[in-house]
């Protein structure tokens, strides 16, 4: 790919500024087709004759750079006239500006570079080829620094560039790939929902909703005038931007004006925010010159969830609104701190939500490549992906089961069988890393885990859950081997090696872990880890209990990032959807529905991020936009609504339909599309009964009132007394 092409960087160090890198070019005869293959180190922007090329915002992403760097296609036949001007803009980005808390830059590349080949077919069959090379040349621009966690400072005073002559780089071609993964673009545009005045005297603007993006804004100020606009997600006492949780990122646009009014939006950056305060503004602040662009991976929505509930809704809304917030090339934890990194843990107990809600199959496949391609030597699985903490290479329980879980919930939704075989390999080698931990091949009771992360059962403040790692840890390593064994077997591969090292996982966690029929911690996450896993004789049993910790503890949760996904539906998996009812309806707090009564527009980190004070936890972590307990999405849909997918029939061939209804929501209705059609199930209670409503897109299995009936395609309604 691009063997005729050159990297080409700046001859001198233009420091934090941003590059432009130009080329003017004629063409003299009748075009057919002119198609421009591209990519940089760093974010770039490419335009012809001042048209901008695609829509990809942050193009070409974030992959493994060193193994896997994305390369994209752009068909520009309509842009080239007689005489052209080619500039790409190129940015810190991912691969430069110094990723995660560390704020150190891990790629070897340590400067802007572009490649790129534009091919012009001419309609008499002869073809030119426009390259990088010595031809183009280079300027420093009026983007004076682009940060993914700082933001942008760009001085329009700045038009006229000087050009100078560009430098070949000697750097690899070895690990240049086609474009893989969606598309990163402008989504939606959000104006402001009001306008306050803080009692420090700033302008605060607020957008209603938390989101992933940048402010696009007209202004008009003398030329010099500095404007600064600070992103946060929610306002301190002072009514002002509250930053103490960014860390070290300053989430901010600084704007230096030459006079002229202007539109402006900020290039290679986005923020994570719901409130702007913008300083230094010339006259008085009117909201309408202020937009909110929406970014994220340009997924196509496929499920969508409604109830009788207002406040269930607004938490499903905030799922998804998480889930686009987070989903930005990578699946990360957090989109405004000085991390935003592919959390493994956290996108593998929420990809079967994510899957209900948009098509994420594109988006997995190409982050599990990055995954895998950056798999340890001894088969163990970093901590987020792309790899930007190597100092804290370990591999944790529930984090590096992504590399089991993710492909394996893609297979479920999808029927991705090609995804599995890719995978394979890689998924044999993490359970032979956990194999080879400690003294016991059928215990996994060394290392470092993260456990039940945030759990609340372990003190108010407490970061590490009650539940003891070695549990989570050897819970996890059964579960992922018996997932395993699923995918040999789908695959045709021999499994009784891996059959057998399951049965004995199985026996060694109950002789370890379980006593009297019951877990040795007496946590609800180790009962829902035991119900889920099957890894006790009695998982009713174990559900009794369960459903009397949740009331011995006020009908109120206390799980964490391990626990909170599996808690509602180890609860319904053993006769106790009542309960799971219960805890999804508690409105006090831990609770999903007390951060919805806190105001929240997304899913936060912790659950008492802000508490009943008003008082903010700890600011070193405590993200108002995280997903992780947006999981419960997935109850949702299979519970609530009952579509289920039957894992003999991958992709929804065949759906389950199952849903369990309670009078406390009224009614439900969930829609999902599938390569099939669409599946509707929709439920109410009414003066009639309890009435059902299906569509099903090919067939299905109804199971309602512990009766089950085979349904073709069709629409179908049902009534049953209550």
């Amino acid at each position: 790919m691009l063997e005729n092409s050159k990297w080409i960087g700046t001859s001198k160090d233009y420091g934090t500024v941003c590059p432009v890198f130009c080329r003017d070019f004629n063409t003299v005869k009748p075009i057919e087709e002119a198609v421009l293959l591209i990519t940089t180190v760093g974010c770039y922007e490419a335009y012809i004759n001042d048209n901008r090329i695609g829509n990809f915002v942050l193009a070409p992403g974030w992959t493994s750079y060193e193994s896997r760097h994305q390369v994209q296609e752009y068909n520009v036949t309509d842009m080239i006239t007689e005489n052209n001007k080619l500039r790409i803009y190129v940015g810190d980005g991912w691969q430069l500006g110094g990723m995660s808390y560390y704020r150190r830059s891990v790629y070897s590349a340590k400067q802007p570079m572009l490649i790129m080949e534009l091919r012009i077919t001419y309609r008499d069959g002869s073809v030119d080829f426009i390259v990088s090379d010595e031809m183009f040349r280079s300027a420093r621009t009026g983007i004076l620094m682009s940060n993914i966690y700082d933001g942008v400072i760009y001085d329009a005073r700045i038009e006229d560039y000087d050009y100078e002559q560009v430098k070949i780089i000697d750097y690899p071609k070895t690990m240049l790939i086609p474009q893989e993964g969606e598309e990163i673009h402008e989504i939606e545009r959000i104006k402001p929902v009001r306008c306050i005045k803080s009692k420090t005297n700033y302008d605060i603007l607020d957008f209603g909703q938390e989101l992933t993006g940048y402010v696009e804004f007209e202004c008009s100020a003398p030329s010099g005038s500095v404007v600064e606009l600070v992103h946060g997600e929610i306002l301190d006492r002072n009514e002002d931007v509250y930053t103490e949780n960014l860390r070290s990122a300053k989430q901010r646009i600084v704007y230096i004006s030459d006079g002229k009014k202007r539109v402006y939006k900020p290039q290679f950056t986005f923020m994570g925010f719901r409130y702007v305060r913008v300083q230094n503004w010339n006259g008085s602040v009117c909201p309408d010159d202020f937009t909110a662009i929406v970014i994220h991976s340009d997924m196509r929505r496929t499920g969508t969830f409604e109830c009788g509930n207002d406040k269930v809704n607004k938490l499903y809304e905030n799922i998804v609104w998480g889930q686009r917030g987070n989903y930005v090339d990578v699946p990360t934890d957090c989109p405004q701190r000085d991390e935003r990194l592919g959390w493994t843990g956290d996108a593998q107990v929420f990809a079967a939500s994510a899957a209900y809600n948009y098509d994420v199959n594109k988006f997995f496949k190409k982050w599990l490549r990055d995954l895998f391609a950056e798999q340890f030597e001894d088969g163990g699985i970093a901590a987020v992906v792309p790899n930007v903490l190597y100092d804290e290479g370990k591999s944790s329980a529930a984090w590096g089961d992504a590399a089991v879980i993710c492909p394996w919930t893609m297979y479920r939704f999808y029927n991705d069988k090609e995804l599995l075989a890719e995978c394979y390999d890689g998924m044999c080698r993490w359970i032979e890393h956990i194999r080879a931990q400690g003294d016991n091949e059928y215990l996994w009771n060394t290392g470092f885990h993260f456990g039940d992360w945030l759990a609340m059962d372990n003190g108010q403040g407490e970061r590490f859950g009650a539940t003891g790692t070695d549990y989570i840890a050897t819970a996890y390593y059964a579960y992922s081997t018996s997932l395993l064994i699923n995918t040999g077997r789908v695959l045709g591969k021999d499994t009784a090696v891996y059959e057998t090292l399951y049965k004995n996982i199985v026996k060694a966690f109950k002789e370890e872990y379980i006593k009297d029929g019951e877990p040795v911690y007496k946590t609800q996450t180790a009962y829902a880890l035991a119900i889920m896993f099957e890894l006790a004789d009695d998982i009713n049993l174990l559900g009794d209990r369960l459903d009397d910790l949740v009331y011995e503890n006020g009908t109120k949760l206390n799980t964490g990032f391990v626990g909170t996904p599996l808690l509602l539906r180890a609860l319904t998996k053993t006769g106790h959807t009542q309960t799971a009812y219960s805890l999804l309806l508690q409105e006090d707090f831990p609770s999903w529905l007390y951060s919805v009564n806190m105001g929240a527009t997304t899913i936060w980190e912790h659950w008492d991020g802000i508490n009943e004070k008003g008082e903010t936890w700890d600011a070193e972590m405590n993200s108002f936009n995280h997903y992780a307990y947006g999981a419960v999405c997935q109850w949702l849909f299979e519970t609530v609504a009952g579509i289920c997918i039957d894992d003999t029939a991958p992709g929804f061939e065949n759906v389950i339909l199952s849903p369990k209804p309670d009078k406390r929501l009224l009614r439900a209705q969930a829609e999902f599309e599938t390569a099939y059609g669409t599946i509707i199930s929709k439920w109410e209670y009414t003066d009639k009964g309890l009435e059902y409503d299906f569509v099903v897109p090919n067939r299905a299995r109804l199971i309602l009132s512990g009766e089950e009936k085979e349904l073709v395609k069709g629409a179908y309604h049902f009534v049953y007394p209550y």
